[in-house]
């Protein structure tokens, strides 16, 4: 039973790392079981977000578990090597607990990525691929957070990645309530961004979506339109500020296509907000005179204004955490004990059958029952005790003391 967790973040890799390595749900359910079927793991789970792309695995190899995520990628593994985190046992569990409680995010103390784990601990249970070690951990992991949110103030006004996009459009533009607004996408994402700047009243919001059907109840929700992706082309020069966060493998908003809206636009301004990853906007945009483009690294310094009061919290925090590390490393230890205390019991158990068919068998014949009895309580105690006396025995000068020692505690016995 080996615990580890794998993978790269914000802190680690740039974003043209972390859109290589992510997993699309498309692909997610072939990852679980392609690494558990190559034996590899045992045991897996993958968290990809726009932040991070961690695999949470019981594993003999942890060495074959990096280089099997840059091969699923098809990335050279010594282009990820420098960017990958691989965090055993104690130290994969305290990750997994600081991820929950928002201690590792861009955001600190933001409530999403608890979500996002629970999601990631159930597409591996539906998988199959969820064991005891994982299912455990997870369990502890949820729980912390909880404990970490109820016992602190680490989440008080968090200001999230949905409410930077806001912040980041109202320095470029003088009224959010003058322009038109288009959230490409219909994920737990662009909900969040539509909420926030819905509250700003814009002109006009549409919901543009591979599929209608999806984005219609959240469209009606805040009286918007929806429109198909591929309506795009035609319909981008008529908005001032996109937000787009889909699970596309590939760019949806190409640098022709904003040239051309640009240009009908008559150079007026777009603002971007790509919180994808991979990204949903060709990097070469970025290059373009009259377009504003965000990636969800460029909203990091906006999301990291005024965590004074959320960053008091995080010894409180880290501090239950590490009560809660060192439980579940107990746990660990004790289900690695599992193999020899059910052999010690097994050996025990056919002891025991023995000498109860060689006392069945003499009271058979008619022996005195008294007599079987002590004759079979005599066999089994000697059989039980064989091992430690002859251990102790046959025990080196150096090693008697220990030996004694260990078995006067094993057997609670009192020395004089």
């Amino acid at each position: 039973m080996q615990l580890l967790a794998l993978g790269v973040n914000h802190h680690t890799a740039p974003l043209a790392i972390r859109e290589q390595v992510a997993f699309g749900p498309d692909k997610l359910v072939q990852a679980l079981h392609e690494l558990t079927q190559s034996r590899r793991a045992s045991e897996v789970a993958i968290l990809s977000t726009c932040n991070r792309t961690e695999l949470y695995v019981n594993t003999p190899s942890p060495d074959d578990v990096a280089q099997w995520l840059a091969d699923f990628h098809h990335i050279e593994q010594r282009e990820l090597a420098p960017y990958l985190y691989a965090l055993p046992r104690e130290k994969a569990a305290q990750h997994a607990f600081r991820v929950a409680a928002g201690l590792d995010s861009m955001v600190l103390g933001e409530t999403q990525i608890l979500g996002q784990m629970k999601q990631a601990a159930q597409a591996a249970k539906e998988a199959g691929t969820l064991g005891l070690l994982l299912h455990k951990l997870f369990q502890r992991t949820f729980s912390v957070a909880k404990e970490v949110r109820s016992s602190t103030e680490i989440g008080a006004n968090s200001v999230s990645m949905a409410a930077a996009a806001v912040r980041l459009a109202e320095r470029i533009f003088p009224s959010i309530k003058d322009q038109a607004c288009l959230f490409i996408g219909a994920g737990e994402m662009i909900e969040l961004c539509i909420t926030h700047f819905a509250a700003q009243h814009p002109r006009r919001m549409t919901v543009a979506n591979r599929t209608a059907e999806r984005a219609r109840p959240l469209a009606e929700r805040f009286g918007a339109g929806v429109i198909p992706l591929t309506a795009l082309p035609d319909e981008l020069p008529a908005y001032d500020i996109i937000v787009t966060s889909t699970a596309s493998p590939l760019p949806i908003l190409g640098k022709g296509m904003l040239e051309r809206a640009i240009k009908q636009r008559r150079h007026r301004p777009i603002f971007i907000v790509d919180l994808a990853v991979p990204r949903d906007v060709e990097a070469e945009v970025a290059d373009m005179n009259d377009v504003f483009l965000y990636s969800v690294d460029d909203l990091g310094q906006v999301v990291r204004e005024g965590m004074d009061n959320r960053v008091a919290q995080v010894a409180q925090a880290e501090a239950i955490i590490e009560t809660s590390v060192e439980n579940f490393v107990h746990w660990m230890e004790g289900r690695e004990l599992v193999p020899v205390i059910r052999s010690l019991r097994d050996t025990a158990e056919r002891h025991r059958r023995h000498e109860i068919e060689k006392a069945e068998k003499a009271l058979a014949r008619g022996d005195d029952p008294r007599a079987v009895l002590d004759a079979m309580s005599h066999a089994l105690a000697n059989k039980l005790l064989h091992a430690p006396t002859h251990a102790l025995s046959h025990a080196t000068r150096d090693e008697r003391d220990q030996f004694a020692r260990l078995i006067s505690q094993l057997y609670g016995l009192h020395q004089e």
